[in-house]
């Protein structure tokens, strides 16, 4: 699961000779690219759970499981395995045989020789999430399964100072033999197949560059997967090409029925993997130059900017002018949420008494959703009742709560119920005890963060509430919510596979600093949590799910908005691209026409 900036630009855009075009080899295949924000980092370890940097990670690492690129519903293969995992009858324990003859990327720490895959490279790339030097934001992700032996080897390291011991075998991750990784589960857990699918939580990843490389780790990934690291100017541009050891396999999945399904399946029948030579990422914050850029021809598709829908799909159809260019539509409801919190632990809006509860079911019930989604989001998306998203499990589209509303009638009521009201007659509203009410949301700075603020303020106002913004970038924002300083903040998480029961886990009381940005602690909700996690998906499980999801609408840690619809459009020539919901290393199934001699 990865967070993803709220709005989607952030702070400012680049100069314009940043855009000028580089020169291609001809007859080379270079897919050009542009991200709406920065990367954070390329050690997957320490992503902080950001999108941007975890696409790009998913070219250059492999998981021994993956998606299957054109099936829908979503469908698990084997990648560096040889076959889906062996698992035991109580669900602890995962068997997985790697295939041999898979080598990572060439690297200096290899000594000049190709370097095969092994089954320990999986366990080290585990014992990082572990390891107290990387400090990873995604360790939850491990020690709520209960890995045996690994917490206490990370404690071990925590108080004693000293380095983390990789050598020590632990029953948590273990390889059996050169190809054979087990991995045991201290609870069972009916979806972990689908961390063994992430590239980024479960990527192989080699000790000796580690090593090699120490701090600067972050600017130097080297994995197996189709694309190695050529270039990066941080914050400005990443290049990748392809692994010239990568083993080139072949797109061997099931594909749906669905028209752009079939005409890929089609077009990669038999083909070798990576079909591009180059892959360009510019990142491009301001939606303005993305667009004008994508029109020049730059990139080969791009996902439209929120304020350039009108223009490219009046009434949610192809603009003429771009369907005469041989540019093409896809739309699709995102398994996201767009969504603020409130940190828990802050002596204004946090807290569990009545009256905190009281103060930010009115915040939520105060703000304009609707204006959110009609202009910044430009009538697309669906409102959200819960923090579930559709397209994965839990997610019900009958469930109906007090998170899709918006009703400033019953915010003021909530508000003078318990206190909050205008002692002084200047208009603003006081805390119960007289003091000042003053709320601070945490944005970014760019025009379209601007947009969303003044909706805030305008839904504050109108309810007597006072609203300031802090702003920084979304790297500082991060590190602030980590660190525990924001009021409150808004971003979107965007599911990584079907499981909802993840978009439960950010309200988790063991993740909080974590996943768990607003450090809820409810033991009610983390026990409904658990449960939950035990059951295979169905009726059981959705009940408790259900339960879980009453809990956060009554307690509010967050207004969760709604879930986005992405479009996007692609040149002419672009072939075999159909957005998968849930996989994020699919650049090497897609086919652009070569360089112009």
């Amino acid at each position: 699961m990865r967070r993803r900036p709220l709005l989607l630009t952030a702070t400012a855009a680049l100069p314009g000779s940043a855009l000028a075009r580089p020169a291609a080899e001809p007859g080379r295949k270079v897919l050009r690219l542009a991200f709406q924000s920065p990367e954070t980092t390329l050690d997957p370890v320490q992503t902080n759970s950001d999108n941007n940097t975890s696409t790009v990670l998913s070219q250059i690492f492999e998981a021994p499981l993956g998606y299957d690129y054109l099936a829908r519903p979503a469908r698990l293969l084997p990648v560096t395995a040889e076959a889906l995992p062996q698992v035991s009858a109580d669900g602890r324990v995962f068997t997985v045989r790697i295939r041999a003859g898979i080598f990572f990327a060439e690297h200096p720490a290899f000594g000049g020789r190709p370097r095969e895959l092994v089954a320990a490279d999986y366990v080290y790339a585990i014992k990082r999430f572990y390891d107290p030097r990387w400090n990873s934001s995604d360790l939850y992700l491990y020690e709520s399964l209960k890995l045996p032996g690994l917490s206490e080897l990370r404690e071990q390291a925590v108080k004693s100072r000293r380095p983390f011991d990789y050598d020590r075998e632990v029953d948590g991750a273990r390889a059996l033999d050169r190809y054979t990784l087990r991995i045991t589960l201290g609870v069972p857990d009916p979806r972990f197949t689908y961390l063994m699918a992430d590239p980024v939580q479960m990527g192989a990843v080699a000790r000796e560059v580690v090593d090699f490389h120490g701090s600067d780790i972050g600017a130097h990934p080297v994995g197996t997967g189709a694309f190695r690291l050529k270039s990066w100017r941080r914050g400005s541009q990443i290049v990748l090409a392809r692994n010239p050891g990568f083993r080139g396999a072949v797109y061997a999945g099931q594909p749906a029925a669905h028209p752009l399904a079939q005409a890929a399946a089609a077009h990669l029948a038999g083909k070798r993997l990576p079909l591009v030579d180059e892959v360009v990422v510019d990142v491009v914050e301001e939606s303005q130059p993305r667009w004008l850029s994508f029109l020049e021809g730059r990139y080969h598709w791009l996902e439209v900017p929120l304020s350039f829908r009108a223009q490219a799909a009046p009434n949610r159809r192809l603009a003429p002018y771009l369907a005469r260019r041989g540019i093409t539509l896809q739309s699709q409801l995102r398994p996201d949420i767009v969504m603020h919190f409130f940190f828990m632990q802050h002596p204004l809006v946090g807290g569990y008494t009545p009256d905190k509860v009281g103060l930010r079911r009115a915040i939520g019930l105060a703000f304009d959703g609707p204006a959110l989604r009609s202009t910044y989001f430009q009538g697309y998306g669906l409102a959200a009742q819960s923090t579930v998203p559709p397209h994965t499990s839990g997610y019900d589209a009958a469930y109906k709560s007090e998170m899709g509303d918006f009703d400033p009638l019953r915010a003021k009521a909530l508000l003078d119920l318990y206190g909050y009201v205008d002692r002084d007659g200047d208009g603003w509203r006081e805390q119960p005890d007289g003091s000042a009410l003053r709320l601070v949301m945490a944005s970014g700075g760019s025009q379209a963060d601007r947009l969303s603020n003044e909706i805030w303020k305008r839904s504050m106002t109108a309810v007597g509430l006072r609203m300031d913004f802090e702003i920084a970038t979304w790297p500082e924002l991060l590190k602030k919510s980590r660190a525990g300083t924001l009021m409150m903040w808004g971003y979107s998480w965007t599911a990584g596979s079907p499981d909802g029961g993840f978009f439960l886990a950010i309200a988790y009381g063991p993740n909080a600093s974590e996943s768990n940005d607003p450090r809820f602690e409810l033991p009610a909700f983390d026990r409904l949590y658990e449960r939950q996690r035990l059951l295979a998906d169905g009726p059981e499980r959705e009940a408790l799910m259900r339960r879980a999801k009453d809990l956060l609408v009554a307690y509010m840690p967050f207004k969760v908005h709604l879930h986005t619809e992405r479009l996007d459009l692609a040149q002419p020539g672009v072939l075999a691209y159909w957005r998968h919901p849930f996989m994020r290393d699919l650049w090497r199934f897609i086919d652009v026409p070569p360089a112009a001699d």
